[in-house]
């Protein structure tokens, strides 16, 4: 198992952290694209607003994913996450972009739907949440706050993620499996992530 991890990670020290950039904005143009095309099925806007919220909220976790899979398997994604985080805030864009130009149109419209309907209220609230973070995502944010303010800050992904799953649940229709699972993954990951930060704790007022 730790030859597999030394040569994925000796991999992935080769590639650079843009192609995240990239191979996103492919994606959301392919995705748009097949919108254009009608082969989103018979509805694309609605399709393409949830096909990239889903995209983002799979980012999230991403994200979330990075520090439990180096502290438990050695996998080192690290020099990834800044590039994940900021790609994750691109689709959450695209996703309330086409949401509100494409879908509702309005801007009245669009204030009452997040006044009035609790779950776009609840992803309303976890798109500004996000924005901060992705203003603060790079090298001169980190030097002028600095570092424990700068991490105390980015631990706001933790409520984004939550909140964005529960957009998710409340969004489907029917009740499916699938969005519960998303958030078991999350609430997974942060347990994890508060398991270790309490057993340092702990071992510093040693």
């Amino acid at each position: 198992m730790k030859v597999i991890v030394d040569k994925t990670n000796q991999a992935l020290r080769r590639i650079p952290a843009w192609t995240i950039y990239i191979a996103g904005a492919l994606w959301a143009a392919w995705l748009f694209y097949k919108g254009l095309t009608g082969a989103l099925g018979p509805e694309p806007i609605n399709a393409l607003e949830r096909a990239y919220g889903l995209v983002g909220l799979k980012l999230l976790i991403a994200g979330l994913a990075i520090t439990p899979l180096r502290r438990f398997l050695g996998l080192n994604l690290i020099k990834f996450r800044r590039a994940i985080g900021v790609t994750t805030f691109f689709y959450i864009v695209a996703h309330f972009t086409v949401w509100a130009v494409l879908d509702v149109q309005t801007f009245a419209r669009v204030w009452a739907d997040i006044v009035k309907r609790p779950y776009i209220t609840i992803g309303m609230s976890a798109f500004l949440l996000m924005a901060p973070l992705a203003i603060t995502s790079n090298n001169l944010s980190l030097r002028k706050m600095g570092a424990a303010a700068w991490r105390r800050l980015h631990k706001l992904v933790y409520i984004i993620a939550i909140l964005g799953a529960v957009h998710y649940i409340w969004l489907v229709k029917g009740w499916p499996m699938t969005p519960f699972v998303y958030l078991a993954i999350i609430l997974t990951l942060l347990a994890m992530r508060l398991r270790f930060d309490f057993r340092r704790m702990v071992t510093r007022s040693v």
